[in-house]
C-alpha cells in the first residue's frame, strides 16, 4: 500500500499541461484542430505573425472555500500556449470556429506564384 502522502503528492502525479494539437494540409488550407476540454472561446487568443500561428489559453481558476482537496489534477491551466510555423498563408481570410471543446482554425494557403522563366536561345547568323 502506498503512503498517503507519497499518492496524493502532486509531484507524484505530474500532468504536462498541453493542448493536443492536429496540424494538416487539406483541399490548399492548413488546418489546425486543439482539444481544449473546459475552456470556452472566451478564454482562447489566436494570432498570427509573418506565418506563425500562435494560440493562448487562458482561464481563471476559483477556489471554493470549505474544500480541503487531498489530491488535484484538474486545477490549473491558467495560461497553455502553443505555436506553430505555417508558412506562407492568407493571414486576412484565417478563419476559427469552436465547437465541443474542439478548437478548428482554417489558414488558406497562398497561390505559388510561378517566378521561374525560360529564356529562349537565339541563332547567330
Amino acid at each position: 500500500m502506498l503512503p498517503s502522502k507519497m499518492f496524493f503528492d502532486d509531484d507524484f502525479f505530474k500532468v504536462e499541461e498541453k493542448v493536443k494539437t492536429d496540424v494538416f494540409e487539406k483541399d490548399g488550407k492548413v488546418f489546425v484542430e486543439m482539444e481544449a476540454p473546459g475552456y470556452n472561446k472566451d478564454n482562447i487568443d489566436i494570432s498570427i505573425d509573418k506565418g506563425e500561428l500562435t494560440v493562448t489559453f487562458e482561464k481563471e481558476n476559483k477556489d471554493e472555500e470549505n474544500k480541503k482537496y487531498l489530491h488535484r489534477e484538474r486545477r490549473s491551466y491558467s495560461k497553455v500556449t502553443r505555436s506553430f510555423y505555417l508558412g506562407d498563408v492568407e493571414e486576412e481570410e484565417i478563419d476559427a470556429s469552436f465547437k465541443n471543446g474542439v478548437l478548428v482554425v482554417s489558414c488558406p494557403k497562398k497561390q505559388e506564384v510561378e517566378t521561374r522563366k525560360t529564356i529562349n536561345i537565339k541563332d547567330f547568323e
